[in-house]
């Protein structure tokens, strides 16, 4: 069984030795990025991620990203139904008030007034949403 084998030369710019480990060795060092030591004793290690961590951590980054964009998501849809109730909400008082007018009814301090509710009948017979026919 042939071994292969990668040189090192020591990081401490004092001691510069080079060394030969096996290439599984320095492989797996790469990988987990574990410290290890030069013959005169130098500890050492790798710290520039392998292809494998960045990829993982890539990853990571667009997972997150998602999630932000979900969560986006789903607070634009909360927003949106809460103004959609909103409106119809609204939509329900206007239709109220513009019924009571359209009866004679002040919309202030809720007195009848026979005078309006003739006005609002021949004058403005589409306000509240009753057509001429059925006024007349």
């Amino acid at each position: 069984m042939l071994i292969g084998y990668v040189t090192q030369v020591c990081c401490n710019s004092q001691c510069g030795i080079a060394f030969a480990v096996p290439s599984s060795w320095d492989a797996q060092k790469r990988k987990d990025h574990t410290n290890f030591y030069c013959p005169n004793g130098h500890s050492q290690h790798y710290t520039e991620q392998s292809e494998e961590e960045k990829l993982r951590a890539e990853r990571d980054r667009l997972a997150q990203r998602i999630a932000q964009r979900d969560d986006e998501i789903r607070h634009q849809r909360e927003l949106r139904a809460a103004a959609e109730r909103q409106l119809s909400a609204t939509r329900g008082v206007v239709t109220r008030v513009k019924t009571r007018v359209a009866n004679g009814v002040c919309p202030c301090c809720k007195r009848s007034f026979s005078d309006l509710r003739q006005h609002m009948a021949t004058k403005h017979a589409g306000y509240a949403g009753h057509d001429e026919a059925r006024t007349a």
